[in-house]
């Protein structure tokens, strides 16, 4: 398994969730569970590109595959991790993983997407929280042209 752009190996128990395995075999924090049972959104991570909720998908069964969690680095997660904070789009800060994650998704796929494309594309992500409002400003504001064009 790659995780955030390192090779890691580490034999997983077959009943063994990819959220578990992530949390306590390779210090990925953010993966957060909730609900488990692939509802909520907390756990939300990249697996081979597409999202995927961690907490539905056995550890065996991305063996070999490439994982990104909310702790992964480069340009565009940096960006939307300081524009999450600047528009105060959280308060508790446990959904924040999954949203971030969903949120990078969708700007890899759309750089430019409406905020009718954001609801929709956050709408399977909870937060008890906020009223999401914040935080669909957060992803617009990480789509506004500027230095950070480049980490697309």
């Amino acid at each position: 398994m790659n995780v955030n752009g390192v090779p890691v190996g580490a034999g997983v128990d077959a009943r063994l969730t990819l959220a578990d395995q992530l949390r306590e075999r390779h210090g990925q924090s953010s993966v957060r569970t909730g609900c488990e049972q692939g509802v909520c959104g907390s756990c939300t991570v990249l697996l081979d590109g597409a999202t995927a909720r961690s907490c539905t998908v056995l550890a065996a069964q991305a063996a070999t595959a490439t994982v990104v969690t909310a702790q992964h680095t480069d340009p565009l997660f940096d960006r939307l991790r300081d524009v999450f904070w600047s528009e105060h789009a959280f308060q508790c800060g446990f959904c924040a993983s999954g949203f971030l994650v969903e949120s990078y998704a969708l700007i890899v796929e759309n750089p430019h997407p409406t905020e009718a494309d954001i609801r929709r594309r956050l709408a399977g992500n909870l937060c008890r929280c906020t009223g999401y409002e914040s935080i669909v400003r957060a992803v617009l504001r990480a789509c506004e042209p500027g230095d950070h064009d480049d980490a697309r």
